[in-house]
């Protein structure tokens, strides 16, 4: 797990088990990544760049690694020229969805209830 403000004993003394989630999924970019990754199945990192409007390419590199070393994404390099690099979720990351799918849910009914989801329910 990564070390930060997070992670200190007075930190996880309040509330351990959402102190270790946000210490694991914590930061402006991580849940869409998540969101992308498991949505499309297999994501490359010019098509998340693209579609993480505003992210910088050292800000993306370490979201990804971040997610790969606690386990939530596996990261595939193929031998071509140029590289490519794919990322898929994990079977910790896929474990994740449910939660997900409530995050995406009580979105849609209680910040954006105009929205229609052009993919279904």
């Amino acid at each position: 797990m990564p070390t930060n403000k997070f992670s200190t004993d007075e930190a996880l003394a309040r509330c351990e088990p959402m102190t270790r989630l946000q210490a694991l999924i914590g930061g402006k970019w991580k849940i869409l990544i998540l969101w992308y990754v498991a949505f499309y199945g297999v994501q490359r990192f010019g098509e998340l760049q693209r579609r993480l409007e505003g992210i910088t390419q050292s800000t993306l590199t370490k979201q990804l690694r971040e997610l790969e070393a606690d386990g939530f994404l596996h990261r595939e390099v193929y031998p071509e020229v140029p590289p490519r690099v794919e990322y898929t979720l994990t079977d910790f990351g896929r474990s994740f969805l449910p939660v997900l799918d409530s995050m995406i849910q009580w979105s849609e009914t209680h910040l954006c209830p105009d929205f229609v989801n052009p993919y279904g329910p």
